[in-house]
């Protein structure tokens, strides 16, 4: 199914759900689709005769995937749309299906775009799940312009070679030391430059959406972004009761790293508590007056987007090894959830 710009399988789920013979399916949908929510609902409730229940709340990611309160509703199957799985999370409470939005934008005016800004021959080629179909391309254009393209898998939790996520760069931290520069291809920065923080290499940024190329763009949000987080860090120097926040999200339930925290803490003799959350906002930490800072142990995107709204400083548990000093702010290091 064709829809403003994608190119989305419908038709395949939509046998799923009469081959299974499923009466009620919840969608789950990210923020910027639900536009095209009605149009999907409209298809597949005319091809199945099942009733779709359209899941409102955010959707971040793969990890971010609609809980058993749906069985309430006799939700008998979820259809997760525009992302990829997450291979080490399969044992789902309801049946799920990832349906990829794939764009279908051709990115070869921003790739050509790109060579210009590129530096050094070898470069990596990492692309975010919209794009994932379209890396043969890009391959293409480097090598006929004598470049050397790059694209390996990441690590457990990267379903496709080339592909990165918000929280994992692994598919392009396992050839650091083969490129010279890194091409991203996608619209957005927050995943070049989180590539960028992770690789210390260069990284380009075509975008298919506008036909432009984002380098110094890139640069300077890396910049902003450290600025932030050195404020951070300073803000917790002194801290002395702190919250360690455990998302409850599937692939973000990092509780070993949680305890060992803690247990850092109590060797600091600083006091913790450990905070459990499935949406992180100010409103729902605003409770928690008496803490000095909050430690994220959840998506790593959670102390950076939403900095300046929060009134105590969140920070990553990278972060927190330089606020101890066990780790210097030159050896500064984006968080990552890898598998």
């Amino acid at each position: 199914m064709q829809i403003e710009g994608y190119s989305i399988d419908l038709e395949k789920v939509a046998q799923t759900i009469k081959k299974k013979g499923y009466k009620t399916v919840a969608i789950q949908i990210p923020e910027g689709l639900k536009r095209y929510v009605l149009k999907i609902v409209e298809f597949l409730e005319y091809e199945t005769h099942a009733t779709m229940i359209v899941s409102a709340d955010p959707c971040f990611g793969a990890c971010d995937i609609v809980n058993n309160k749906l069985k309430n509703l006799d939700v008998e199957f979820v259809i997760h749309v525009g992302h990829t799985p997450i291979p080490e999370i399969e044992n789902y409470c309801i049946p799920t299906t990832f349906v990829n939005a794939l764009s279908t934008k051709d990115i070869t005016k921003a790739v050509e775009k790109s060579l210009s800004f590129l530096e050094g021959k070898r470069i990596g080629i990492v692309t975010t799940a919209q794009h994932l179909h379209s890396l043969d391309v890009a391959e293409n254009i480097l090598q006929k312009n004598n470049f050397k393209p790059i694209l390996t898998t990441g690590d457990a939790r990267i379903s496709t070679k080339g592909q990165i996520l918000g929280c994992d760069f692994s598919a392009g931290m396992n050839i650091i030391d083969k490129v010279d520069c890194f091409l991203f291809i996608g619209s957005g920065t927050f995943h070049p430059v989180g590539l960028l923080l992770s690789s210390k290499k260069p990284v380009i940024a075509a975008d298919p959406y506008t036909n432009s190329v984002k380098k110094q763009e890139i640069d300077e949000l890396k910049d902003i972004i450290l600025r932030q987080r050195y404020g951070a860090i300073a803000n917790s120097k002194n801290a002395s009761k702190f919250g360690i926040l455990v998302g409850l999200k599937r692939g973000q339930q990092r509780m070993d790293l949680a305890y060992r925290v803690r247990k850092t803490f109590d060797a600091f003799n600083k006091k913790s508590l450990i905070i459990a959350l499935d949406n992180f906002s100010p409103i729902s930490l605003q409770g928690f007056s008496n803490i000095d800072c909050f430690v994220s142990i959840a998506c790593p995107r959670i102390a950076i987007d939403d900095y300046l709204q929060y009134k105590i400083p969140i920070i990553t548990s990278i972060e927190l090894e330089i606020v101890l000093g066990k780790r210097k702010w030159e050896d500064y290091r984006f968080d990552q959830i890898l598998g």
